[in-house]
């Protein structure tokens, strides 16, 4: 968390969205004394054919507590604290955006010739996926060097407030390019990707583990090497009277799928293109 990569941005919007998420959530369902649904607008007409009513998940509520507790812990007034904040920001603006209408029908007959509407929450997985696009489309900040280094705080202020001034609240910021990630370098905390155990087969796989291989192998320009695995456990195990145990020893195979340099060792890195943006 040292650093301002744009892994660390999505870090920090999805940590924040989460705090919201949990939090109006609870609401909505009775668990928090202090809150609960929505009705600011219950009764208004909402569109034709429609009106507001139910229960709407009060994100407003959600934001504003993680806002407190989420942005505090941004004691600092450099760069990074201030692109920590606005990514933290864009987190609870993802929960904001993905927010659906749900509608139950009125009338004769079920005839729905009048509709109650309230705002609900997406899943978290559907705002996990809004921010994943946006960490693809994360704009790299870059500040006017000049500026800063002159001292003088108000020119600072202004040189951030330039920089920041061009960057949408739902779009992801970062200041430093992210380190290879393939590649072992402890120095960095990073293990690479080589000796790393992938997905390959399984009907109960979801469609995000079957690219397990060709992420963490094939895009790292390594292969994918199949090993037979055998373990040994305890098996039918009797109880004897009296008092001891005794068990027979099973040994299983199983398959594994690892990541491994390809023949004559020579790494082949290649990595795709991310199309990085910079906004001056």
């Amino acid at each position: 968390m040292s650093t301002a990569t744009r892994e660390i941005s999505f870090v920090h919007a999805i940590s924040a969205a989460g705090v919201m998420f949990t939090l109006t959530k609870n609401c909505s369902l009775g668990e928090l004394a202090n809150c609960g649904c929505d009705v600011s607008r219950n009764g208004k007409p909402g569109g034709r054919g429609w009106m507001w009513g139910g229960c709407s998940d009060d994100e407003g509520f959600g934001a504003r507590i993680s806002r407190q507790y989420v942005d505090a812990l941004e004691t600092g007034q450099d760069t990074r604290a201030l692109m920590n904040l606005h990514n933290n920001d864009a987190g609870r603006q993802a929960v904001k955006a993905t927010m659906r209408r749900v509608c139950r029908c009125h009338g004769l007959s079920q005839s729905c010739s009048m509709q109650t509407c309230w705002m609900q929450l997406a899943e978290f997985r559907d705002v996990g996926n809004y921010l994943k696009v946006k960490h693809d489309q994360a704009q790299k900040l870059e500040m006017d060097k000049r500026r800063v280094r002159a001292g003088n705080s108000a020119d600072n202020r202004d040189a951030l407030a330039d920089a920041f001034s061009s960057i949408a609240r739902t779009d992801l910021i970062y200041l430093e390019d992210s380190p290879d990630y393939c590649v072992r370098n402890l120095s960095l905390g990073l293990y690479g990707t080589e000796e790393r155990e992938c997905l390959q087969n399984g009907d109960s796989l979801s469609q995000w583990e079957r690219r397990s291989c060709r992420r963490l192998c094939h895009e790292c320009g390594l292969r994918v090497e199949q090993r037979r695995v055998e373990t040994s456990s305890s098996c039918n195990c009797k109880f004897n009277w009296c008092c001891n145990v005794t068990c027979d020893t099973c040994t299983q195979v199983t398959i594994k799928h690892v990541c491994t340099r390809k023949h004559g060792g020579h790494w082949q890195h290649r990595r795709k293109n991310r199309g990085n943006k910079s906004v001056r």
